[in-house]
Order: C-alpha cells, then structure tokens, then sequence
C-alpha cells in the first residue's frame, strides 16, 4: 500500500514537471525557418549548399529551398507558399511588388547567359560580337535549338533575345525550335546528346558535368547580362516570426558578410555570381 501511493506520488511529480516545462520544451522543439522560392541555376551550380550552413550556423534559422523557374517561384510565392524570392527577371519581380505581394526588390548579385552547342557551330573571331548575326544564322541554317519553354527567367530572357532581332521562332516551334519544358540541368543533357544549341545561365553551365561535345559558342554579348533580384514577400496572416526571419536572411545577404560569401563562391576555380557592390537593407 505505502509502495503504491510512492509511486503514484513519483509519477504525479514526474507529470507535473513535464506539465511546467511544455512551453520551454515546445519552444525549444520549434525548428526556426522559412521558405525560399528560387531559380534553378542558383540550386543546379551548388550556391545554396555553400551560402546556407553559413547563415544557419551565425542565425540558428534554417532556410528550406524550393527551387523552380522563376516564373513558377513568383506564382508560389503569390500563393502564400514562399517568404522571400531569389530569381532573375526583374519587370516580374517588379510587377510582383507593386501588385503589394513584395515589400522590397533588391538587386543581389550578377552573372551572364551563354549560348553552348556543339563545337562546329562556334562563331568565327570576325563576327564573334553579333547577336543579330548569330541568332539569324541558327535560323537560318534551321540548327536544332532546345528552349527550356517553362516560363523560367532563362526562357524569358532567349525570347527577348529573339524578338530583338525580329525572329519569333517559338511559332513554329516542333521544327528546329524545339521545347523541353523543364529545367536547365535537363535541358542541357538532351543538348548534349542531340548535339543541339541552348541557353544557359554560366553558373549552371561551369557546374555541368555532362557537357559531352557541346561548347560555349558564343558570349560576352551587353544583352546577355543577367541580374538575380532579392525580394521579400508581403507576410500574411500572423506568422511574425517568419517575416522577421526572412528580413535576417534578406539583410544578411545584401550586408557586407552575403556579400563575401557570393563572391568567395566558386565551381572550378571560376567565381560563378557577382555581388552588387551597393550595401542595402530590407528594412
């Protein structure tokens, strides 16, 4: 009898300890993160696996990568599934923000777009800086060319590349306009084994191991500048934490420490993105 009422006394103790320290233990059980909506080509080159055990390790917030084309990474984001965006097309972006579904834009860093393709298609030195020239030839010449066609910042800038030479190949796409649908790592692999011409962000194409016989066949073009924008979406409902976690992330990168991380970012000895030089705050 009296062994018996010790151990109810033992475990009546036992639970109301447990009881007492359930917020302290909930609240250290709680994981902090949020949500980033991303381009392909900033996942495909490694720059998240070298950049993010850098912010955890000085913040403790984790940072969950979904990493779609940049027009799929706004619609999500739209959607209430994203607290801060990485993506390269700036009209949509923002367009995003004056919508009131971003708070701030922010340019982030830079790098360029190349053309690769099979090495027999490479530009010769006396035309090398011709886009309008090089572009016509591929038509012309009815050379097989895989658009990504997903929307992606990547699709959207090869489109603007042939409207500005007044070619609108993608209207008879399914001859040597030809689309994959989906992202750069894959289109860059049926590139390489239909021996066809593409467009690729460089940092995706440094990391790509699976070059095969394809070259980059021309480059170092003004139009082929491509810019990687920083936005903070609107929060909604009452998820503060988020928000304020996300602000971290935005000022840790546009501070002067982002700033050194992006451009001590390298894949084979090659710096893949350029960090824009003005120190900002999503603040």
């Amino acid at each position: 009898m009296i062994e018996s009422l010790q151990n109810n006394r033992a475990i009546f103790f036992l639970l109301l300890i447990l009881f007492l320290n359930e917020p302290m233990l909930a609240e250290k059980g709680q994981e902090k993160f949020i949500t980033l909506q991303s381009t392909t080509s900033t996942e495909n080159s490694g720059f998240y696996d070298y950049i993010l055990p850098k912010f955890f390790k000085k913040t403790g917030i984790k940072v969950r990568v979904v990493s779609v084309g940049t027009g799929q990474a706004l619609k999500n984001a739209a959607n209430g599934d994203g607290d801060i965006l990485i993506t390269h097309s700036k009209p949509d972006e923002t367009k995003f923000v004056e919508e009131g579904l971003g708070l701030y834009r922010h340019d982030l860093m830079y790098n360029d777009f190349v053309f690769v393709g099979p090495h027999e298609h490479m530009n010769s030195k006396d035309r090398a800086d011709s886009l309008t020239y090089f572009l016509k030839k591929i038509s012309r010449s009815r050379l097989t060319f895989f658009s990504r066609g997903d929307d992606s910042g990547t699709h959207k800038k090869e489109l603007k590349l042939w409207e500005s030479v007044s070619l609108k190949p993608y209207q008879i796409r399914g001859t040597w306009y030809k689309e994959t649908g989906s992202g750069m790592g894959n289109t860059l692999n049926i590139a390489a084994a239909l021996d066809a011409i593409t467009l690729t962000d460089r940092a995706t194409w440094i990391s790509f191991k699976n070059k095969s016989n394809l070259a980059v066949i021309f480059e170092n073009h003004p139009d082929l500048f491509n810019q990687y924008g920083l936005v903070l979406v609107k929060p909604r409902g009452s998820d503060k934490a988020k928000f304020e976690n996300a602000k971290i992330f935005c000022n840790w990168l546009l501070g002067s420490e982002g700033k050194r991380v992006i451009n001590a970012f390298r894949k084979h000895g090659e710096q893949l993105f350029f960090a824009d030089q003005k120190v900002l705050h999503c603040d």
